[in-house]
């Protein structure tokens, strides 16, 4: 019985996806034209992202006793564990003030419908494609020129084993904040990896326990360190992930 229910929950998450896929879309297209215009695109990208955030059940809930957080009118290189599909919501909800664009997979683009609309905000990358790979760092550059911030997930896709809080991570965000002189915003998602996971009979809805655990600065001291920035990470997610 429990399986049948979340089939019926991930089959209601395709019913939401399609609409406002669609009303959103047409707004984020138009929008999307130009750089400079981009703010307004995200607007809609982040109603889509909330409706579906919402409307699957999740509700986000802070448990980080820090009093860091951004600041308006500073562009971040975002990153966290990566999780579940549900991690581009997060994101989402999370930045109302600093409008951001994804690095994302180039197989995506291939979705009817979405892909359209995905290659319109993200910056995508064929991981097997040294000249695409190559190319991104100058792609992001120009949309980083108009204030954008960006979001990555170093580990570059979900492992499917649940077992495993987090996989080996990618140098990409860590290269760009060093070219660019750009902060990096370090987020954990606690269980969202077992609250919407990619196998469709399993999952749950309820509140997303998430932090922000650091904002790495150019002067730091373990500044766009990769193995400290993932230690830092994996020693939260080893302190409050319940499995």
């Amino acid at each position: 019985m429990r399986k049948i229910l979340n089939y019926l929950w991930r089959a209601w998450f395709i019913l939401l996806l399609i609409p406002t896929t669609f009303f959103c879309g047409i707004f984020v297209i138009w929008f999307s034209r130009k750089l400079e215009s981009y703010p307004k695109a995200y607007y809609f990208i982040r109603i889509w992202g909330l409706c579906l955030l919402y409307g699957m059940g999740f509700s986000p809930k802070n448990i980080g006793k820090s009093n860091k957080k951004l600041e308006k009118g500073t562009s971040y290189i975002i990153i966290s564990n990566h999780t579940s599909i549900m991690d581009v919501m997060m994101m989402l909800y999370l930045h109302p003030h600093h409008p951001f664009f994804f690095v994302g997979k180039k197989e995506l683009e291939k979705v009817p419908g979405f892909g359209y609309i995905y290659k319109r905000v993200c910056v995508t990358v064929d991981r097997n494609d040294p000249i695409s790979r190559a190319s991104v760092y100058t792609r992001c550059a120009e949309r980083m020129k108009t204030g954008q911030s960006i979001v990555i997930f170093p580990e570059g896709g979900v492992d499917d084993n649940l077992d495993v809080l987090v996989s080996d991570w990618k140098d990409g965000a860590f290269k760009m904040a060093e070219n660019h002189k750009l902060p990096i915003a370090l987020y954990a998602f606690y269980n969202l990896k077992w609250m919407f996971p990619f196998q469709h009979d399993s999952g749950y809805p309820g509140k997303i326990r998430y932090e922000l655990l650091d904002i790495l600065l150019p002067s730091g001291e373990y500044n766009y360190n990769k193995s400290h920035s993932k230690e830092i990470l994996l020693q939260a997610l080893k302190q409050n992930t319940k499995l």
